[in-house]
């Protein structure tokens, strides 16, 4: 197969060079440039140093349409500035990893439109798209964990989350909550009710159970925090999510494990343990775990990814496979890190 010619936005960052990362060892990835703003000029080990050694690219101050994928890796709000003023050729295909085109409302682009970037829940929507939305991080691991109870309209009762996050959530531009010495041996609680990806992690429950989101003349944020109810904590760790999820179900822990068994037999990412599970577990790959347990009424899910990878920059790469018609697999099975 010829290599994917690819184009990256806003390299510098994070999930540009966890991306960086990924590509300059998929097995099908060309990187024709990798752009940064602030960095034009300078080698890309210059910025990410673990990279010395593994690639001689320098960030570009200018791009073009040679390509036949590009990744936006650009703040909230920056992704839909850039295409607006920013022509490719219509057969580039986009990934972007902001949330400006997630929601059903904003996915309008051109003479096309963003189909949301979850694979395990549209993987046969993606294979046909030409613009794709990368799902947030938050999102991803709560999603997880809801999505076989929604496909079986079982999502019937309020659902409550409390989800961890690591310092590298934040991004790398340095603020007072991710400065080393206010965040180690610190926690704290963010958004509490109200966090900005409740309104695309409701919309994917009410694709999969029409009327999961109640009716109402509120905003979408508003009706989706009448059904999920969410504290996000600040961890002081640099990466992954756990999410503690509990809900009343009628559903027997083995029935639980059944339906979470057979909804991700054919997704290779996502897998049910029925042991205990914890972050390390995650970190450094593009999986999400899932444990359940059964207490009295209440079913409770863990959920654990790692929020730059699964919740970013792997689940892009996964998209593009899609996008190409390659295995979703590609690039992805190797674990960099072991603690």
């Amino acid at each position: 197969m010829t290599k994917i010619k690819i184009g990256i936005i806003g390299s510098a960052g994070y999930t540009g060079g966890e991306l960086l990362r990924i590509l300059i060892n998929h097995p099908h990835a060309d990187i024709v440039f990798t752009h940064s703003e602030s960095n034009a000029g300078n080698k890309v080990s210059d910025v990410h140093t673990d990279l010395f050694g593994d690639t001689d690219l320098r960030f570009s101050e200018t791009y073009h349409s040679d390509i036949e994928v590009l990744f936006l890796c650009v703040g909230h709000g920056d992704a839909r500035k850039f295409l607006d003023v920013n022509t490719f050729d219509p057969h580039v295909k986009i990934i972007d990893l902001s949330q400006d085109y997630r929601l059903r409302a904003n996915t309008a682009y051109r003479d096309g439109k963003f189909i949301y970037g979850l694979p395990e829940l549209n993987r046969d929507f993606i294979r046909s798209a030409h613009y794709v939305a990368n799902p947030g991080c938050f999102a991803t691991g709560i999603q997880l964990a809801l999505l076989p109870l929604a496909a079986e309209g079982l999502l019937q009762n309020p659902v409550h989350v409390n989800a961890t996050t690591g310092s590298t959530g934040a991004g790398q531009k340095p603020s007072a909550t991710s400065h080393f010495s206010w965040r180690n041996n610190n926690l704290s609680i963010y958004k509490a009710f109200e966090h900005q990806h409740l309104q695309e992690i409701s919309e994917s429950l009410n694709q999969l159970q029409p009327g999961f989101l109640p009716d109402g003349d509120g905003t979408l944020l508003q009706r989706a925090m009448e059904r999920i109810h969410i504290v996000p904590q600040r961890g002081n760790f640099p990466r992954g999510i756990l999410s503690a999820i509990y809900l009343d179900s009628p559903l027997g822990e083995e029935e639980a494990y059944a339906l979470y068994e057979s909804y991700y037999d054919t997704h290779p990412f996502t897998h049910v343990s029925k042991t205990n599970i914890d972050l390390k577990q995650v970190v450094n790959t593009n999986k999400c775990i899932l444990h359940l347990e059964k207490h009295g009424d209440k079913l409770f899910i863990i959920s654990i990814v790692d929020n730059l990878l699964k919740g970013a920059s792997g689940q892009a790469v996964q998209n593009m496979n899609l996008l190409a018609g390659l295995d979703e697999t590609t690039g992805l099975k190797l674990k960099s890190v072991g603690f």
